[in-house]
């Protein structure tokens, strides 16, 4: 690296190569956003966007605290709101109003809650919550979830300039730049560390700063080298070219089954800094070259607009149309409008603001922020105020009769609970906080529900197919003088079988706990042990053709075990699988919910390993099937007796369980006879 100039700390000269980064990154995410097949891993360009974002604001802060010794923190976020908030404040607001006319009303509340996020730069921790939340796990995705990364850079923006003003003091006494790399340095490593550590088994990381930070400090400390120096063209020349081809491959080669950010996101973030350390080498050959074109470069000048833009546009087009994925023709439409709106906010918004004086200081940054936030707020009320309409239904006995009315046509009358609810009406045992998590190993200290003198012990186990048929069993409890015992865990089915987690690896605290769930009973020894499985638990490994036999293997060891130390078991049939969007087709078809009903074929596509594991033990367990009581004439419809039956597409609503009560107590008795 040859040194450069003692000027070259404070030296600000425009970078075209960078502007033309900024166009492949912004053009992978849109791509893949409009067709994720032809880039798998196109959601890298966010990553390059993260290393372009922490370069530039290094050098703008590196070249204020050590040309001025200080650094105006005032001065600094004014540029911040000059830059960024007059475009997100415009898509945001455009957004929330369209989002009133075009998206289903079942989709209005979480829109209404992530417009706020959004606007407050707190959207990715809104988004870790969700992630976490087994409930919300089929939420559909908002028009302004991709505000999660500029959420992100925010809340860097938060703490870097504190560091420059901590090595801006430290300076003043003496302190030189290795004191501030070795600053910069650490909160990478510390970064890259919890990124690694929490990559793949916590859902949230993806959309966490601290998983992050590491990828804009990658370009911070960039900066700071480059300021002292530069490397020679001879190394520059192919630098350019690997970096280049580093993000193309992550774009190609990577998938939404790649643990991200973690380890893989060094392939696109390197890849990146790369690029930038290359600097602009004149000659064809250069890979700055094809990135300092004029077309580039304008693609980069409207990068920013045209990241804010696009994912709206896709989520309302697919809102409008229907569809589940865009198509060539949708797509190429999609894709232009979202050229044509940024380079109109570019010209009509960014740049008028950016140059006006308006807001210049701190007082004036920090009114601006606080208006588009309540701008926003505002759009997101109206929001409210259309779903307020639309759940005011109240539960009536004599309308809403649920299973009496299987096979009738529906009567017209307002269903219950409606779509708009449809999602909360769970079982009240996960506002109690007894649905175990997907990292609990072992039942700490589970649920109970009815006397503790009761005359007999019901233990339920299994996951939330099993936790969904709770209301039911209370309500039987309170008839007979039950008390349930509440071993529940999410996405665990209960078997032996290592089974595949929700993000796609061995599910190894869901075999922990099912031993320790036979260690508890083994204590109990209750009187009847009840559980029910979904059917789309998967082996660790093996195929499709290979997952009956070796979950139902798992059940008949554990249930073999189980059924030494207690009385019967009996297994519930998984309930029947409703098409993905279930709840806004209800909500779409309000007087013709038939619109919603599947085939039974459809309903049950995958065999039941519960009904194998029992046939494997004959006088210990017994199969519970309740399908008839969701399904007729070969139909399974999403409304039967103008009751929403699901929650979700996998999971029936608290009111439709509880409408089985009798039922399932006839049949559980049967079962045991």
């Amino acid at each position: 690296m040859s040194s450069a100039p003692a000027s070259a700390a404070t030296e600000r000269r425009f970078r075209p190569e960078v502007q033309g980064l900024r166009a492949v990154a912004v053009l992978l995410v849109l791509v893949y956003h409009l067709d994720p097949s032809l880039l798998p891993g196109g959601y890298v360009g966010v990553d390059v966007f993260f290393v372009i974002s922490g370069f530039l604001i290094t050098s703008l802060l590196y070249r204020e605290a050590s040309g001025q010794g200080r650094v105006s923190v005032a001065r600094f976020y004014a540029r911040r709101v000059r830059r960024l908030l007059p475009a997100a404040t415009v898509v945001l607001v455009v957004t929330g109003a369209a989002s009133y006319f075009l998206l289903p009303v079942t989709r209005l509340t979480d829109t209404m809650w992530q417009l706020v996020a959004s606007a407050a730069y707190v959207e990715n921790l809104y988004l870790a919550r969700q992630s976490v939340d087994y409930l919300a796990s089929e939420v559909a995705p908002s028009p302004v979830q991709h505000f999660w990364s500029l959420s992100v850079e925010e809340q860097f923006y938060l703490v870097w300039p504190l560091l420059f003003i901590l090595w801006a003091a430290l300076r003043r006494r003496g302190a030189g730049t290795g004191t501030l790399v070795a600053l910069l340095g650490s909160l990478l490593a510390a970064s890259l560390l919890w990124s690694v550590a929490t990559t793949g088994g916590e859902p949230s990381a993806y959309f966490l700063p601290t998983t992050r930070a590491w990828e804009l400090a990658v370009g911070g400390l960039l900066a700071v080298g480059l300021a002292h120096g530069r490397l020679s063209e001879r190394v520059r020349l192919p630098l350019g070219w690997a970096g280049l081809a580093a993000i193309v491959a992550a774009a190609v080669f990577y998938d939404e089954a790649t643990p991200f950010p973690g380890w893989a996101a060094l392939l696109p973030v390197l890849g990146a800094a790369a690029v930038i350390a290359a600097e602009h080498v004149q000659g064809p050959l250069s890979a700055s070259a094809p990135l300092s074109t004029a077309p580039a470069r304008w693609v980069g000048d409207v990068s920013y607009s045209l990241y804010l833009w696009h994912w709206p546009l896709i989520v309302l087009a697919l809102a409008v149309t229907g569809r589940d994925e865009l198509g060539w023709a949708l797509a190429a439409a999609v894709g232009t409008a979202s050229l044509l709106l940024a380079w109109a906010t570019k010209v009509w918004v960014e740049d008028p603001v950016r140059d006006h004086r308006l807001v210049r200081g701190g007082r004036g940054a920090l009114a601006a922020a606080v208006s588009g936030v309540l701008v926003v707020a505002a759009v997101g009320a109206t929001l409210y105020v259309r779903v307020d309409r639309v759940e005011s239904v109240e539960f009536d006995p004599s309308v809403h009769v649920g299973p009496q009315a299987l096979g009738q046509a529906p009567t017209g009358d307002p269903v219950y609970p409606p779509p708009v609810r449809a999602e909360d009406d769970a079982p009240v045992l996960y506002d109690d906080d007894c649905q175990a998590s997907q990292t609990a190993a072992a039942p700490e200290d589970p649920c109970v529900y009815g006397p503790e003198d009761a005359d007999r012990t019901v233990a339920v186990v299994g996951d939330s197919h099993s936790a969904q048929w709770v209301p039911a069993l209370m309500g039987l409890g309170e008839e007979r003088g039950w008390r349930l015992v509440l071993y529940t865990k999410s996405s665990c089915a209960f078997t032996d079988t290592m089974t595949k987690g929700p993000e796609g690896g061995p599910y190894e605290s869901c075999q922990e706990w099912n031993r320790a769930v036979v260690e508890e009973l083994t204590e109990l020894r209750p009187d009847l042990v009840v559980t029910s499985s979904s059917t789309s638990a998967v082996p660790a490994q093996g195929g499709e053709e290979d997952r009956v036999p070796m979950l139902a293997e798992g059940m008949t060891r554990l249930w073999g075990e189980l059924g030494e130390v207690s009385g019967p078991i009996v297994a519930l049939r998984d309930t029947p699988r409703q098409r993905r969007d279930v709840v806004e087709c209800v909500a779409r078809n309000p007087e013709d919910p038939g619109e919603c009903t599947i085939p039974l074929s459809e309903a049950f596509k995958r065999d039941d390993p519960q009904e194998r594991a029992v046939d494997s033990l004959p006088g210990e367990t017994a199969l519970v099937d309740m399908s008839d009581l969701f399904c007729a004439g070969g139909e399974c419809p999403a409304v039967i007796g103008n009751v929403m039956v699901y929650r979700d597409s996998g999971h029936i609503t608290n009111t439709y369980v509880s409408l089985l009560t009798d039922h399932r107590g006839d049949r559980l008795d049967a079962a045991r006879s």
